[in-house]
Formats: structure tokens, C-alpha cells, sequence
């Protein structure tokens, strides 16, 4: 860690002991105005910043492969043999060393640079260790990380940090959010989150993001904002591609994906975005699958999907994340363009046994019932076809997405057992850069959602036979309002299978596209919705699964 992020740390620390509560994260509705922070707070970040935005050389950690490796990634002005070695003593005694690859950056934004990726491996669960970097020509300061449980752990889940966002407020201060002021003002609430994240949850494994870390995917100072959290010196992050991302393969070169394609690969990255590919991995009983939904060729996230379970056939849960949200409730895309994909992808995932799919790009929360796919064939969407030359969508494109089928309903509560279907999580805005309102009717696939104006984060938990998914806001640490974590059981019980699919026949889906009802303001829920079995996944997740063979779903 950075003497800058030492200091700036403890001025953190210092503030969340004293009360989480005593700054209140957005004076301004639909973004978090940082000017509102306590005076000290705030005048030594806009003074750190002048440092922080030019510190493009930052390390990002990522999950390995599976739970016994992890990568990391770095930009540093020397070429050399990039290097990482880890200890389980803070002297550094007895060391190993790995060493790494390096590629000269030719993105005009980071010319100048190289880009360093190693991985470390053989890594035991529940141990403390520290570890080095090698860059420009010296042993970096001592950072530790520590492993957890391999089998029963938690992650954190977080939507659309989106340094650089606020741009066009205006904050308390007069100041014109726009370029380097919004990034700073971003990057501040950011490293909050963090913080309050950590504090209230310190035994996360490793944190995943879905998509959208920056605002502009060329500019290095959102690059700069979004990697300066201390807490990601010793949490690794899954990143997703967003829209915001997906224009430049700085995203690539700022992180280590593991099982990532060359974009040469005509199988598994046709119709790529400049930003990269798929990836996946493991992490005990856990196959993460994460695809680029800004890549409309949904051949290639069906090839990768079936590679990664074919090389992990006996992964107890699946879980995909991606960026723009298929199933969500937000009123900017939930109906337009972060549909695209539904009729193509929802049957991918039905095929391939998914169980929970981790959405963003919406800036809401909200959790759906358990669906599944219709069974019938609909028309096939993507960026050329959508919509017209009015850019509206063009006639039947609504009717065609009501592609689903409702496996639950209010009746199944908050915990469901051996279920049909899959639940698709919508998380909200971790920074609060940028909030969007909830969609009037809310639709019928929707189990609960909110919109409180106040970043979040989600806790998901992973353990013997569950999953469960809690939501909190982000500036309390507190369940979010209106939400309850909501778990996934797996018995193995195909009787219990179904009889949740009997009592989900019910709730079968029609030709409707949302429930008429009226919503109630503060959380978007129509007032005689069902909310029941919610968890809410706004800014931040942590997820918790217990695991169980494939052959029990």
C-alpha cells in the first residue's frame, strides 16, 4: 500500500468510527454530492486527488483460475520481467516468487506504458500472506491478503461504480461536475462504499463487479479513482465489461482475467468488443461465468458457457454475471435496450443448468421470482435490429420478450427449495454517480425492488447446500430498506422440485409485461405486489452458497 493510501485509509477509518451515519452520502437527488462529507474529510481528498489521479501504475487482484491462485495486473513505466512474490511471514522470509508477462501498451491514453500480468498458485485456504510486486526496478511495499474458507464463504456483489458519472451536477461547493472534478467526486464515494463494505463485512473472500467501473473507457484518472481503495490491495474483484467500458482494451490491460480467449479466437470471442472477452473460473464449489453482453453474438457466450462447464461438470452452482440486465426494472433500459439479449440468452442459461444470474447497468435494484424460458421460439435481437430509424423499438419487439416463465411466487417466501428456474439480481449503483428511477409498472417477473437513492452493496453466501443473497445500503450498513435476504436451497428432493413447480402454475406467465399497480415511492413496490422472498441487490452483494451435486437440480 501507498503512503497516499495509508493516509487517506486512516482518514477513513477514522470517520466510519466515529459513526457511519454523521455524512449524508447525496444532497442532490439522483447522485451522492461528496461535497456534503465532513469539511476535513473532504478538503484533504480533493487534495490527495491531485496525486491520485495521476497514479496509473495502481495493482488490481483478481480471482485466479480457482480457489488456489491469484492474479494481478499493473502498469509500470520499465520494461522488465514482471515479478510477484508472496510469504506467509511479514519479514518476507522464505518467499516464492512468480514471475509474470509483460506487453507495451499501444492505447494512445496510456502510451508510455507497460502491461503486467502474473499469477501466483499453490495458495492455502484460511492463511495469512503478504506479498511484493516488482515494478520499475524495485520490490514494492509489503501488502497482505488473506485466504479464506474454500467452502463455505462470502463475496460481495456491486453494480456500476461508474467512476466519472456525476458529470453535468452541480455540487454544494458551485463546482461543475465534469471530467477530472466528476471522477474525484466518484472515486471519493467509491472508496466510502469500500470502506463501509469491509467494515461491517471483513471475511469476504473476494468482491464482484458488474460492469462499468469507469464512466469513459479511455481515460486513465477513472482508471486511477477506481483502483485507489486500499481494501483492494487484499480483495480481489471479478469485473464485468460494461457499455462504459467495452471502448478500449485498457480494460483488459488494468486486469488479470483468468481463463480469458486471444481475440483472435473465432470460437470464443466472434463479435468482441475493444475491451476484451468472456472469462471464468472456480472458487470452491462455485463455476463463475462471466460474459461481455456489449458482444450481441450470443453464439460466443454459448460456446464459453459450455466450455466452462465442461471443464467443471461437477461445480455444485453456476453462476453468470454480465452487465446489461435482461430481467430488471429500471426505467432507463428495462424495457429498451438491456433486453436485447433476453429471447437468445434465456434459453442458453435454461439449457446450461445456470442458478443465479448477477445483472447491473440499470442503477436499481431489484430481485426477479425463479424463471425459466417459455419454450417457444422468438425472434432474435441485437444492436442492428432492435429498433428503428427513430430508435424505437420496433414493432414486436415487446411482445417477443415475454419469453419467460414465473417458477415462483409470493407464496414461496424468501427461501425456496430445490426450485425451478433461476433468480436474476439486479444490483444498483455502488457510488451513487448515477441513479436512474424504477420503471412505473412494475413487471411480472418481478419479486421485489427499490430505489432509496443511497448506494449499496450485496453480501452473497456460499455454503454446504445454500445460497443466500442479502442487500445493504451502503451508508447505514443495514439490510436495505424494503428488501430480505433471500436463499436457495438444494436438497437433491426432485419431490420438492415438484412441488414448487405445482405451486408455481399459478403465476405461469401471460402476455402481460408488468404489474398496473401502482408503485409505492419510496421503493418502487406496487402496493399490492408481492414482496415477499426479496433480497435486495443494490450497489454492493454479498452472496453465500452452499453447494450440492448438479444431478440434485
Amino acid at each position: 500500500m501507498n503512503k497516499t493510501k495509508r493516509a487517506i485509509a486512516g482518514i477513513f477509518g477514522a470517520v466510519l468510527a466515529a459513526s457511519v451515519t454523521t455524512t449524508v452520502f447525496a444532497a442532490t437527488e439522483h447522485w451522492n454530492d461528496a461535497s456534503t462529507a465532513a469539511p476535513s474529510e473532504w478538503s484533504q481528498w480533493k487534495q490527495d486527488w491531485e496525486t491520485i489521479k495521476n497514479d496509473h501504475e495502481q495493482v488490481s487482484l483478481t480471482p485466479g483460475a480457482n480457489e488456489t491462485q491469484l492474479n494481478f495486473a499493473w502498469y509500470s513505466k520499465t520494461e522488465e520481467t514482471p515479478a510477484v512474490r508472496i510469504s506467509k511471514s511479514a519479514d518476507m522470509s522464505g518467499a516464492v516468487e512468480f514471475g509474470g508477462t509483460q506487453s507495451e501498451i499501444t492505447e494512445e491514453a496510456a502510451i508510455g506504458y507497460f502491461s503486467n500480468k502474473v499469477t501466483v498458485k499453490d495458495l492455502e485456504e484460511n492463511t495469512q500472506y503478504y506479498y511484493q510486486v516488482f515494478k520499475n526496478g524495485e520490490w514494492s511495499e509489503t501488502c497482505k491478503y488473506s485466504t479464506k474458507s474454500f467452502d463455505s464463504y462470502s463475496i460481495l456483489y456491486v453494480g456500476d461504480p461508474q467512476i466519472g458519472a456525476c458529470k453535468g451536477q452541480t455540487s454544494t461547493e458551485g463546482d461543475e461536475m465534469a471530467n477530472e472534478i466528476a471522477a474525484r467526486n466518484d472515486a471519493f464515494n467509491w472508496n466510502r462504499t469500500l470502506e463501509n463494505a469491509l467494515s461491517a463485512h471483513p471475511d469476504v473472500s473476494f468482491m464482484v463487479s458488474a460492469g462499468d467501473q469507469v464512466n469513459t473507457a479511455d481515460r486513465e484518472y477513472e482508471y486511477a479513482g477506481y483502483l485507489f481503495p486500499s481494501v483492494l490491495d487484499s480483495l480481489p474483484v471479478s469485473t464485468t465489461i460494461g457499455n462504459h467500458d467495452s471502448g478500449s482494451y485498457q480494460y483488459s490491460l488494468h486486469f488479470n482475467n483468468p481463463n480469458s480467449f486471444e481475440l483472435n479466437d473465432s470460437k470464443y470471442t466472434l463479435g468482441h468488443t475493444a475491451a476484451g472477452s468472456d472469462y471464468y473460473y472456480t472458487y470452491g464449489d462455485v463455476l463463475f461465468i462471466v460474459i461481455d453482453t456489449n458482444n450481441y453474438n450470443c453464439a460466443t457466450h454459448k460456446a464459453v458457457i459450455e466450455k466452462a462447464i465442461s471443464e467443471n461438470p461437477d461445480a455444485k452452482w453456476r453462476v453468470v454475471m454480465f452487465h446489461q440486465d435482461i430481467y430488471g426494472s429500471g426505467f432507463d433500459h428495462s424495457d429498451s435496450d438491456g433486453i436485447v439479449l433476453r429471447t437468445q440468452l434465456t434459453p442458453i442459461f435454461d439449457d446450461n443448468d445456470i442458478d443465479i444470474v448477477l445483472q447491473g447497468h440499470d442503477h436499481t435494484y431489484s430481485r426477479t421470482y425463479q424463471l425459466s424460458g417459455d419454450g417457444k421460439s422468438h425472434a432474435a435481437y441485437d444492436k442492428s435490429n432492435w429498433r428503428d430509424e427513430n430508435k424505437n423499438p420496433v414493432e414486436g419487439f415487446l411482445t417477443e420478450n415475454n419469453c419467460y416463465s414465473i417458477r415462483t411466487g409470493a407464496a414461496d417466501g424468501n427461501r425456496v427449495v430445490d426450485p425451478e428456474g433461476i433468480v436474476y439480481m439486479e444490483a444498483n449503483s455502488s457510488t451513487g454517480s448515477k441513479f436512474y428511477e424504477l420503471i412505473p409498472a412494475q413487471q411480472d417477473y418481478i419479486a421485489e425492488r427499490s430505489q432509496t437513492w443511497t448506494p449499496s452493496y450485496s453480501v452473497i453466501d456460499f455454503s454446504e447446500n445454500e445460497a443466500t443473497i442479502t442487500t445493504y445500503d451502503a451508508l447505514t450498513n443495514k439490510v436495505l430498506e424494503g428488501s430480505a435476504p433471500y436463499t436457495i436451497v438444494k436438497t437433491g428432493n426432485k419431490n420438492a422440485s415438484s412441488d414448487n413447480a405445482e405451486k408455481s402454475d399459478s403465476t405461469e406467465n401471460s402476455s402481460d409485461t408488468g404489474n398496473d399497480n401502482k408503485p409505492n415511492p419510496s421503493t418502487g413496490v406496487a402496493d399490492t405486489a408481492p414482496i415477499a422472498g426479496i433480497i435486495a441487490l443494490a450497489g454492493i452483494a454479498v452472496i453465500v452458497i452452499n453447494g450440492v451435486k448438479r444431478s440434485n437440480k
